[in-house]
């Protein structure tokens, strides 16, 4: 299973519901706090244009966020990503 990266922060329920999403399908998720490490806030953006949270990553693929994730499993396609 590739690695799971997303940028979150503490209190976002959208990073919640992701983490469990993700973690239903078996994945071990790696969490980069950007509400502790402001450097790690701009990392994000840079890598993903985007500035809100949760910003996800499959391996080298930027899923996006919840609601992309939601769409991708809707479609029956996140556990085809999850075993590349």
């Amino acid at each position: 299973m590739p690695t799971v990266i997303m940028y979150c922060t503490a209190v976002c329920p959208y990073c919640v519901m992701a983490e469990r999403l993700l973690q239903g399908k078996g994945a071990s998720v790696e969490k980069i706090r950007v509400d502790l490490d402001h450097t790690r806030r701009a990392e994000m953006m840079t890598r993903t244009g985007r500035r809100t949270v949760p910003q996800i990553y499959v391996g080298n693929t930027h899923v996006g966020g919840f609601d992309d994730l939601s769409a991708l499993d809707r479609a029956g396609k996140l556990d085809a990503l999850l075993k590349s």
